[in-house]
């Protein structure tokens, strides 16, 4: 299971440097087209467009590596005054009960959207926007498959924390035993 473990937060970890290099490519871009605006009077459908596809790839491919270093939301008010024990049970319950059906929804109904997306070649409807927008559409199976794994490590590491309570390391997650971490 530690196998497993490592390679799905290595995937999630991958994930978080994808969404890195993103966000320094949707900086540069929106940078760039807010110059063309303001100072040449210049607009471009395409760059628009650019920086929402990007924002939305970033979001996205983001949602692993946020539930990987525990960076979601949470109400920390209860769940920090918990057990380890009790945390444990929480994030099992939320990452079996709430986490692993919405992203398996999230995967059937997106999957099929991109599939007719493709199917008909879809593209931006606006004169000089981007082609191919199905390539956009495959992010979200693909963002919610990663959080999906991401889920299934967590749900391991909770797992091993509650029947050995053992630690598992992976980064800055928050892992059983580790009180006033992340």
């Amino acid at each position: 299971m530690g196998f497993l473990i490592r390679v799905i937060d290595g995937i999630g970890e991958c994930s978080g440097r994808v969404v890195m290099w993103l966000g320094l490519v949707l900086f540069l871009v929106t940078a760039y087209e807010t110059i063309q605006r303001y100072l040449f009077r210049l607009t471009s459908v395409a760059l628009q467009e650019t920086t929402w596809h990007l924002y939305s790839l970033l979001f996205l491919l983001g949602l692993a590596y946020t539930l990987k270093h525990d960076g979601h939301v949470r109400v920390d008010i209860f769940y920090d005054k918990m057990s380890d024990r009790a945390q444990a049970l929480v994030n099992l319950f939320s990452l079996i009960f709430l986490l692993m059906p919405l992203c398996l929804i999230m995967i059937g109904f997106s999957w099929k959207f991109f599939i007719v997306a493709y199917q008909i070649g879809e593209r931006s409807g606006d004169p000089g926007g981007l082609p191919a927008r199905w390539l956009l559409k495959a992010s979200i199976p693909l963002g919610f498959s990663l959080l999906l794994l991401q889920g299934v490590s967590n749900i391991f590491k909770n797992l091993l924390g509650l029947i050995f309570h053992k630690e598992v390391s992976s980064g800055s997650q928050r892992n059983f035993g580790e009180k006033g971490a992340a």
